[in-house]
């Protein structure tokens, strides 16, 4: 049998559409520097982190005067981080474009993520390799990793590993995290006078990789497009079977991106926006009351089922149990050693709770025994808890019933209370591209390899005005600085770009409030179906809701 669909065939076929300015090729590319930038927050802090490269100026690309033939040069590449539909296409724009300016220009792939600059584990992207990854879901031309470069060790041997290779430049295509390594590797680079620049692009479905200048991250618009197929098969099946309540839970650990345009393309009954409840201060039992309001109402209504959609990271939300978790990080952080010492499960458990003042003591023994065990499960690379494997939507369900049954009893609630859990992550981010995302993607790439050629560092790529047809998008290169500031990680201050949480005065969040409460009673339902490669663009083509509003509200 063949290795390869009906539909892969066609993808492969599909020519990414590119901004017009770029689409004539890049050898009368100019680029024009506006106004020096500075840093959201943290300003001094910053610029003596970033020496080197901090305070440069927003890009503008123009068209120029055609420039001869540059000599040949090599690039290096790298993914990180979790997969995101489209970072194929990065590479594939970025190695379409430095052909395009000389046939002989060579692109190595650093295999397995950040891992690979370290270890100096490459693979060269020719041609016959390109041509089998256009379009597609994934990461495994050259895989991703999140090995984080913090050590002095690692930083030289990636300065050794790229100046040994003779490398121009590196791409890193990865998240806010990924691209603050970028950053760092680029003033670790040019201050120890390396000519290899550094350059990044946006990538992450969470959507949390934005900000005035990057208006969206590749891989969001196919995640939220996945997520809301599988959410509208669950509502079909929801008010056909009408017994049962579906709790699911949709990746986004630091912010509802993914919730919020998911809820916003199927009309769930009740969409949580963490964001929403750090701003109410709203407590788990106040959050548990709200959802079973929604059942109540229902209830009334003769409707024992529903779809009640819960962002990954909303525990962090709760500021309650966010600010338990925040102590627990830092007292991990602390006291690893001893922890790491103990024997079982049971004596973790005890020893974490001797850590915690009364109040938060109180809260984490509250708590069912597998929450807990989630809660001091081992750290991400970040030194944060790994909100994924807290089952949230079991936690919010089962007190849900708790809360339902204790008003059985007082005759004041006499419905049906089923429920079905799921957790929708991976299944979005390795997806087929949307050919939103494969046209953002490609242009990322080939926007970057204009930074590359002019001899830029420190910059991650950028289009800008993504509501208008690919041929309309504006590219920039954005100062990686300008996006920073200082967090507590691992309990010290670092340098970090800032995260974009859901916005309480932006539009998206503002229409859902405006139909919720309708949505909550009502089967008000949306099946979007599957993504759609080919036919009209206003089927092919359509962007996210999300996106849309912001940029119609401006």
């Amino acid at each position: 049998m063949q290795n390869i669909s009906p539909l892969q065939i066609e993808r492969l076929k599909y020519s990414a559409k590119l901004p017009k300015i770029l689409s004539k090729g890049l050898k009368a590319i100019e680029l024009t520097e506006n106004s020096p930038t500075t840093a959201i927050s943290d300003v001094d802090a910053l610029k003596g982190l970033f020496s080197e490269t901090f305070g440069q100026p927003n890009l503008s690309v123009k068209e120029g005067t055609e420039k001869p033939q540059s000599e040949a040069y090599k690039v290096g590449v790298v993914l990180s981080g979790g997969p995101a539909s489209g970072g194929h296409n990065v590479i594939l724009g970025l190695f379409d474009a430095l052909k395009n300016l000389n046939p002989n220009n060579q692109l190595l792939g650093f295999k397995k993520g950040p891992g690979g600059i370290v270890d100096n584990d490459i693979l060269e992207i020719t041609p016959e390799i390109a041509d089998n990854y256009r379009n597609t879901g994934g990461f495994d031309i050259i895989m991703s990793g999140r090995t984080k470069i913090e050590s002095p060790e690692q930083f030289k041997a990636c300065l050794d590993n790229c100046n040994s290779l003779g490398l121009k430049a590196l791409l890193v295509i990865g998240g806010d995290d990924s691209n603050t390594n970028a950053a760092l590797l680029a003033e670790y680079f040019k201050a120890n006078g390396s000519s290899t620049q550094v350059v990044g692009a946006p990538k992450t479905i969470d959507g949390d990789l934005k900000n005035d200048q990057i208006e969206a991250s590749f891989g969001f618009d196919t995640a939220c497009k996945t997520y809301s197929e599988l959410v509208g098969n669950i509502a079909r099946d929801a008010i056909s079977s009408v017994k049962y309540y579906h709790f699911i839970k949709l990746m986004g650990r630091s912010a509802s991106h993914i919730a919020l345009e998911v809820g916003l393309q199927t009309q769930a009954n009740l969409t949580l926006i963490g964001e929403e409840v750090e701003a109410n201060q709203q407590t788990l039992k106040q959050l548990v009351a709200q959802i079973a309001d929604v059942v109540i109402e229902r209830s009334k209504l003769g409707k024992d089922y529903g779809v009640i959609l819960i962002p990954e990271g909303i525990v962090e939300f709760i500021p309650e149990v966010g600010r338990l978790i925040s102590n627990l990080n830092d007292k991990m952080a602390e006291k690893e050693t001893e922890f790491n010492a103990l024997s079982t499960q049971d004596e973790q458990i005890a020893y974490v709770i001797t850590l915690l003042d009364a109040a938060d003591s109180d809260l984490f023994k509250s708590l069912p025994n597998n929450i807990q065990l989630q809660l001091i499960a081992e750290r991400d690379p970040h030194g944060n808890v790994q909100v994924s494997l807290i089952e949230t939507e079991k936690l919010l369900s089962a007190m849900v019933g708790e809360y339902l049954d204790s008003l059985k009893e007082s005759g004041s609630y006499k419905g049906k209370f089923a429920v079905h859990h799921h957790f929708f992550g991976y299944e979005g981010r390795c997806a087929a591209p949307s050919n939103f995302d494969a046209d953002y993607a490609y242009g990322l790439g080939t926007v970057a390899c204009v930074l590359i050629d002019q001899g830029k560092t420190g910059y991650i790529s950028c289009l800008k005005e993504l509501h208008l047809p690919a041929e309309q998008w504006v590219p920039m290169g954005i100062p990686l600085t300008s996006m920073m500031n200082m967090e507590k990680r691992h309990g010290k201050d670092k340098p970090v770009i800032k995260k974009a949480l859901v916005e309480l005065d932006g539009a998206p969040y503002k229409t859902y409030t405006k139909y919720r409460a309708t949505w909550a009673k009502e089967d008000a339902y949306i099946f979007p179906g599957p993504i759609q490669y080919f036919g009209p663009t206003e089927v092919a083509d359509v962007k996210t809701i999300s996106l849309n509003l912001e940029k119609t509200a401006k």
